[in-house]
């Protein structure tokens, strides 16, 4: 991942979280391992191209940004980014799930993906950001470990 993307605006991030949610719901409701591996790409985009190759970023800027005022604040893409490489392997599992056969792993996968989905667009909360933010903590803790050893 890469550390030079821009700061991203956060209106932006929960944008792209609830069409994920809507996307991850449909799948839910009808079982569609195909449009859950559209969303895997969706969510590959951001993880690996970064936030301003993902299609619904993209969607954000042209359509939905241009009507708001400027944003007040930033973030740092690089939480973002781990947070969408997760939704990644949840959607790559559900949608191996869905596609053999397998349907409660498809249903649980992305039922776990919907959830930081929604948590994320209705609340701001991001489970990924979160989560990257426990690995850096370990890493730095860690390796100060390692130092002082």
């Amino acid at each position: 991942m890469s550390a030079t993307d821009p700061p991203l605006d956060p209106r932006g991030v929960r944008f792209a979280a609830a069409l994920s949610t809507v996307v991850l719901a449909v799948v839910l409701l009808t079982g569609s391992g195909w449009l859950l591996a559209a969303q895997a790409v969706v969510f590959a985009l951001a993880a690996f191209a970064g936030p301003r190759f993902a299609p619904y970023p993209l969607l954000f800027r042209t359509l939905v940004a241009p009507r708001l005022s400027p944003p007040t604040e930033r973030e740092d893409a690089a939480p973002v980014r781990f947070s969408q490489l997760v939704g990644f392997v949840f959607a790559v599992v559900g949608t191996v799930g869905y596609l053999t056969g397998l349907s409660v792993l498809g249903v649980v996968a992305t039922a776990f993906a919907l959830v930081a989905a929604f948590l994320n667009a209705a609340f701001g909360f991001c489970l990924g950001c979160e989560m990257y933010a426990l690995l850096h903590r370990f890493r730095t803790h860690r390796n100060q470990q390692g130092a002082t050893a």
